[in-house]
C-alpha cells in the first residue's frame, strides 16, 4: 500500500501506524470511520473549548460566509475585526487597548517579539534586541519562537546552529499555591538574570502560571507580580504568552487575572475561536502602541499576515466569547477543577505509585508526571479501549478537556488516567 502524501506533525512517518480517520464530532467526542466514538481529553491541542459541532459556532461561520469570507486588512477594515478588537480590549487586563491580529499562536508570538524589538529601536535603544525567556518554556515552532523555547529539554535542539541565541532565566519551581516567601528563590533568580542581561533585552517572555508544552509546570501568581515589578525596574517589556492559558484554562479568564497584573504585550490564540478556525491576537498597551506613532511612515509596525483579521475567524471568535460569558464557563471550569482535584490530586494511591513523580492540577488542566517516559508506553491504546482519547508527551500524561465536558465524562477521563497506573 503506497504511503499517504499527508505528512503528520511530530511523527516518524516510516514507523507511525496509520492514524485513525476522524469523520465528525459532537460535544466532547469525535467520531472515527466505522463509528467508534472517543471522548477527547485534550480538546484537540487545547483549543476546542466548546467541543465539536457547537451549533452557535457553526452557524456563525455559515452566516459570515454568506457575507464576507476574507479581505485584506491592509488599507481596509471590516465589522467583525473591529468588534472583536473591541471585545478583547474589554475582557483583557486593563491597559491592553490595541489589538494586532494574525493567524496562529506561533505567529502571534513572532509579532510580539518584533513589536518589542521595534519598540526599543523607536525609543532609541537598538541594543535591546534580545528576548529573555524561561527554561521549560515553549512558545511555538516557527524560527523566532524556537529560539525562545527551552534549549535543553525542548524539542528544537536540532536547529541550535540556525537559531539566534537569547538568555534564559531558570524555570520557576514554586507551585501555584506557594506562600510569597517560598517564591523568593525564583524571584531572585529572575532578578539575577535581568541584572546580567537587561542592557540587551527588549522583553521578558513568559507563559503565566502554566508552562504548557514544556512539561505543564504550574507556577505562582507571586512570580508574575514580581516579574512585572522587575521588568519596570530594568526597563524591559513584559510579554505574556496566553496562547494556552487564555480563555479560562487556569480557572480565570486569563492567567494574568490571578495576579492582577497587566503585561505590556499579551498573545492569545487556541481558545480565541473555540478552535473552529486558526486565529491569534497580540494585544499591546498604549505605551507600546504610542511609540509607533509619528510622521515618519517607517515607524509603522512592520508586519502584516495575509489572513490577519479574517472575517470568518473574527465572527466565530465573537460567538465563542458570547457563549463563554452567557453560559458561565468559569463556573463549568470550577466544576471540572473540583473533579480533577478529587479524582487525581487527592488520590493517595496514585500519588504514591512508584512510577509517578507528581500530580498537578490548575483550572481545567491536570497532569500526572512520571519518572520515566517509558512508563507511559501503551497508555494511548489503553485509554482508547476505554473510549477516551489521551495523547501523552514525554513524561507527562495530561488532560485539558473541553469546558462542556460533563462530570460523568470527566470522571471517565480520570478513570482512564488512573487505571493505567492501577494496572501496573
Amino acid at each position: 500500500m503506497p504511503a499517504s502524501p499527508l505528512w503528520h506533525p511530530y511523527a516518524q512517518m516510516q514507523t507511525q501506524p496509520t492514524p485513525p480517520m476522524v469523520t465528525g464530532g459532537s460535544g466532547a467526542h469525535f467520531t472515527l470511520a466505522g463509528g467508534e466514538r472517543l471522548l477527547d481529553a485534550t480538546c484537540s491541542w487545547w483549543c476546542m473549548i466548546h467541543g465539536y459541532g457547537h451549533p452557535r459556532l457553526v452557524a456563525a461561520i455559515q452566516q459570515q460566509a454568506n457575507t464576507l469570507c476574507h479581505v485584506m486588512l491592509g488599507g481596509l477594515t471590516h465589522e467583525p475585526a473591529q468588534r472583536l478588537a473591541e471585545a478583547l480590549v474589554r475582557i483583557t487586563p486593563p491597559g491592553l487597548d490595541h489589538v494586532f491580529f494574525s493567524d496562529s499562536g506561533s505567529v502571534g508570538m513572532e509579532v510580539a517579539m518584533k513589536m518589542a524589538v521595534q519598540y526599543q529601536v523607536l525609543r532609541g535603544r537598538p541594543e535591546k534586541h534580545r528576548m529573555l525567556s524561561l527554561m521549560r518554556a515553549y512558545h511555538g515552532d516557527t524560527s523566532g519562537c524556537m529560539a525562545v523555547c527551552d534549549p535543553e529539554e525542548g524539542m528544537h535542539s536540532l536547529f541550535a546552529g540556525f537559531l539566534p541565541r537569547h538568555p534564559f532565566a531558570p524555570a520557576p519551581s514554586a507551585p501555584y499555591d506557594a506562600p510569597r516567601e517560598a517564591v523568593d528563590a525564583d524571584i531572585q533568580a529572575l532578578r539575577a538574570t535581568l541584572e546580567a542581561h537587561h542592557h540587551e533585552v527588549a522583553a521578558l517572555l513568559m507563559e503565566p502560571l502554566l508552562q504548557a508544552a514544556g512539561g505543564l509546570n504550574m507556577t505562582s501568581p507571586h512570580y508574575l507580580r514580581a516579574a512585572r515589578e522587575l521588568c519596570d525596574e530594568f526597563d524591559v517589556l513584559l510579554v505574556f504568552d496566553e496562547v494556552a492559558t487564555g480563555f479560562g484554562r487556569t480557572g480565570r479568564m486569563f492567567a494574568a487575572d490571578h495576579a492582577g497584573v497587566t503585561p505590556d504585550i499579551m498573545v492569545l490564540s487556541k481558545g480565541l475561536t473555540g478552535g473552529y478556525l486558526g486565529h491569534a491576537a497580540t494585544l499591546a498597551t498604549g505605551r507600546v502602541y504610542d511609540a509607533f506613532l509619528g510622521d515618519d511612515p517607517n515607524h509603522a509596525f512592520m508586519h502584516g499576515p495575509t489572513f490577519m483579521g479574517n472575517p470568518l475567524a473574527c465572527r466565530v471568535a465573537l460567538e465563542s466569547l458570547a457563549v463563554f460569558e452567557e453560559e458561565d464557563y468559569l463556573g463549568k471550569i470550577a466544576e471540572l477543577n473540583a473533579i480533577l482535584r478529587r479524582e487525581l490530586l487527592d488520590d493517595a494511591a496514585l500519588n504514591a505509585h512508584p512510577a509517578v513523580n507528581e500530580v498537578r492540577v490548575l483550572g481545567a488542566t491536570a497532569v500526572i508526571e512520571v519518572e520515566e517516559a517509558a512508563s507511559l508506553d501503551g497508555v494511548q491504546a489503553f485509554a482508547r479501549e476505554r473510549g477516551v482519547w489521551l495523547r501523552p508527551f514525554g513524561r507527562w500524561l495530561y488532560t485539558m478537556p473541553a469546558y462542556i465536558t460533563t462530570p460523568e465524562e470527566m470522571r471517565r477521563i480520570t478513570a482512564a488516567m488512573k487505571g493505567w497506573f492501577e494496572a501496573r
